[in-house]
């Protein structure tokens, strides 16, 4: 118990120490101005959209008060509950609407659908957008002024998720924090850093670096697209950068334990490769860093229970900003180790899915280990 709590305890340690704070939340992109005449005449907005109606309006509400962008596409993906008629309804005169095909054999529901998006796209720049991602005024111009200064090929933000409910609370601010953990934003950030990340739900996209990486159809069959992307937009020797946003809001609620955890188990086993050891490591690592310490409290020996007792409190430190982030209570840092038990039983559940030959489950659509 000893070894392990002092392994617990460094590896927290260790965690505040680097020198590119995965756990911080510094990497942010928010607007400085609101101009409803911004022109934005090189951009074709994408959005794939598959049963969005509760959401829909709202994003292309959002998209209207950006300024004067040329035209936005909006893939209905075979929707059952009337998206594509709520969307016409509100009467925006750049909107166009296409009725997406079933997708092939090998092809992702959501990449089929941009890649009908992108076959009739005809500008410099692309924003890929999720149809459940409300953008405040003056959003698109900051990504392009980021864009701009950075001569970036890619800006990606990382929305704000909707945490109302005490399950919401509990694991969708760690689920921001877990995901910085494995890709680190100032790394991912670095041109010269093998690590590259995204966030699917929101990217300003150079149409011509797209174009030379192949088009969606390289990565046609990617469960975690973004960073798929990310990663060969970088290999081209193009620029990426990702952060967080006040202003970039996902608004669809996950009100259940079931909904949040169906949308964790959809990719959490493609992060580890479908992997066993790298499995069986994950596992191990989330065993040391969370539920030793908190055994190591009740340890009969004052040195174990000291060092467990830092181990928690260097835990709190690194996950305070996101509670901050997310305007939660202090006492919210207590609750890490909860979820993380949750996540690793999401991630198990993830990989049997897979061993049953279901790669990824999402809206309907099943896609099994030789394709869908």
């Amino acid at each position: 118990m000893s070894v392990s709590v002092c392994l617990c305890a460094l590896m927290w340690l260790g965690l505040l120490a680097v020198p590119w704070r995965p756990w911080s939340t510094r990497e942010t992109l928010e607007p400085s101005e609101t101009n409803l005449d911004a022109e934005f005449a090189d951009l074709t907005v994408l959005i794939p959209a598959r049963d969005e109606a509760e959401c829909i309006a709202a994003t292309l509400n959002s998209l209207a008060q950006q300024g004067k962008i040329s035209r936005i596409i909006l893939i209905d993906d075979q929707s059952s509950d009337g998206t594509a008629q709520v969307a016409a309804a509100l009467g925006l005169h750049n909107l166009t609407i296409i009725p997406g095909r079933t997708p092939p054999p090998g092809w992702s529901g959501k990449l089929w659908a941009l890649q009908q998006g992108y076959e009739q796209a005809q500008t410099g720049r692309l924003l890929l957008l999720d149809a459940d991602i409300e953008l405040s005024a003056g959003v698109l111009q900051a990504l392009y002024t980021r864009a701009d200064a950075d001569n970036l090929a890619l800006v990606s933000v990382m929305a704000r998720l909707y945490a109302e409910t005490f399950w919401e609370r509990l694991l969708l601010p760690p689920f921001i924090y877990f995901f910085k953990l494995i890709y680190p934003f100032a790394l991912s950030n670095k041109p010269e850093s093998g690590v590259a990340a995204a966030a699917g739900g929101c990217i300003l996209l150079d149409k011509t670096r797209l174009d030379s990486v192949g088009g969606f159809e390289v990565l046609h069959d990617a469960i975690i697209d973004d960073c798929t992307l990310a990663r060969l937009v970088k290999r081209s020797g193009g620029r990426t950068w990702l952060g967080l946003s006040q202003s970039v809001r996902a608004i669809r609620p996950y009100s259940s334990l079931a909904g949040i955890w169906s949308m964790v188990a959809r990719t959490a086993f493609t992060q580890l490769r479908y992997s066993i050891p790298l499995l069986v490591i994950c596992t191990a690592l989330l065993v040391i860093s969370f539920l030793v310490p908190l055994a190591g409290l009740f340890s009969s020996q004052a040195s174990i229970v000291l060092t467990a007792a830092v181990a928690l409190i260097a835990m709190g430190i690194t996950y305070w900003p996101t509670v901050r982030y997310y305007n939660l209570p202090t006492v919210w840092v207590v609750t890490l180790p909860f979820a993380a038990c949750l996540f690793l039983a999401m991630t198990w559940t993830s990989a049997v899915r897979y061993w049953r030959g279901e790669r990824s489950r999402w809206k309907n659509r099943s896609y099994d280990v030789e394709g869908e």
